[in-house]
């Protein structure tokens, strides 16, 4: 076997190590999700996983734990260490000076910052390197991250709760409750992950949702007694501030963010300011908010994944701009009728072939309900994809 390519042996603590970065899956925005795991002579000596921004990495964490151990040993991170200096110092050099004689990463960081300068570090102090043991599960840890340092977007998911003859709302906008109790569980740890949640002013000013995570500690794996629950950053997508100044999720704890159209220091902006909105222009000369534009800010401010929970109109207008790169959809078995609104607002399909592929990704039952995760584009026959995220 070449000295670059990674061994079946590799597979078992690469699986811990990435078992131990799914720890970090409510906490560690806008930072990766990573674990480490060192083994010498085929005994793990010490384990880690990064929980928090400005904590320790996940690789020093495992070197704590191993001590003089250590030296010698190799170290299993499910994403190449860091090279660079932001608030913690980097993880190659503790690496290097603990004495460790070889790495296996499941992939390369696609931060600009580091993007193989890590490993060509490790490399250059004479510790063997390796890369590629269950990639596409470390993928999955971190899709958010990953698109972000690529494309300077966040990964965004779309939230829907429908009928089994697929209607959000009836006719008169009565929408309490379609999915079960255990659905709206699930929605919960599902907001838990994410940066952000966007919304429609139309859905606000309808609902006024309060769209923070209602969950302690203990119902989020990962997180310790007593901790705090992170809650994601509320965006309202409103063109003109019709947001009410009295709307339920001004007064909760965290950031609300209106994105408009209109000037942000106007009357009413200074009005939603003063009600605890942080007003924000994306794009002038538009007579709505530019959602490519939105999302590109959202990166900017460091959101890894977006989850878009909203009505027809908003929610099919980010799935024409492509925005949407997965969907999670939660079916009730019972029935509306064709009077009740439909999941998106599409207009010009017209014939079979305007019809929009999307390809299953995974079935599961949430109590009564069918959850079912979906991605836009539709898999040639045979084609299976390994980067389903399983469970929120």
């Amino acid at each position: 076997m070449s000295a670059t390519q990674p061994s079946a042996a590799d597979v078992g603590p690469m699986a811990q190590a990435i078992r131990l970065a799914r720890l970090g899956l409510y906490t560690t925005d806008p930072n990766p999700r990573v674990g480490c795991v060192l083994v010498r002579d085929g005994v793990v000596v010490g384990e880690g996983w990064h929980r928090r921004a400005g904590e320790a990495h996940a690789e020093r964490i495992a070197l704590t734990a191993a001590g003089g151990q250590a030296r010698g040993a190799t170290a299993y991170v499910s994403l190449e260490p860091c090279c660079h200096h932001g608030r913690t110092p980097p993880c190659t050099d503790a690496l290097i000076e603990a004495g460790v004689a070889r790495v296996v990463c499941a992939m390369a960081d696609l931060n600009p910052q580091v993007s193989g300068r890590g490993l060509a570090l490790l490399r250059a102090a004479g510790i063997e390197v390796e890369v590629g043991p269950l990639a596409a599960e470390a993928r999955a840890l971190n899709p958010g991250f990953i698109k972000r340092m690529t494309q300077g977007s966040p990964y965004c998911r779309c939230k829907l709760a429908a009928s089994l003859d697929g209607r959000t709302a009836m006719a008169n906008g009565e929408s309490r409750w379609i999915s079960s109790a255990a659905s709206r569980r699930d929605v919960q740890r599902l907001r838990a992950r994410h940066s952000a949640i966007v919304t429609g002013v139309a859905t606000l000013i309808a609902d006024d949702p309060s769209l923070n995570v209602r969950l302690a500690p203990a119902d989020l794996h990962g997180l310790e007694p007593g901790s705090a629950v992170r809650q994601p950053w509320r965006v309202v997508v409103d063109s003109r501030l019709r947001t009410p100044t009295g709307a339920r999720l001004l007064g909760l704890p965290g950031t609300t963010v209106i994105a408009c159209c209109t000037r942000a220091d106007s009357q009413r902006g200074a009005a939603l300011a003063a009600a605890g909105a942080r007003v924000v222009q994306v794009a002038e000369h538009y007579a709505q908010v530019d959602l490519r534009a939105l999302m590109a800010w959202l990166a900017a401010e460091e959101m890894n994944e977006v989850l878009l929970e909203t009505g027809p109109t908003l929610a099919g207008a980010a799935l024409t701009a492509g925005l949407i790169d997965e969907f999670v959809l939660y079916i009730a078995p019972h029935l509306m009728g064709d009077g009740a609104r439909g999941l998106f607002r599409l207009p010009g399909l017209e014939h079979m072939e305007h019809r929009i592929p999307l390809h299953i990704e995974e079935v599961r039952r949430i109590g009564p309900d069918l959850r079912l995760i979906l991605r836009p584009g539709a898999l040639s026959p045979g084609e299976i994809s390994n980067e389903s995220e399983i469970g929120y």
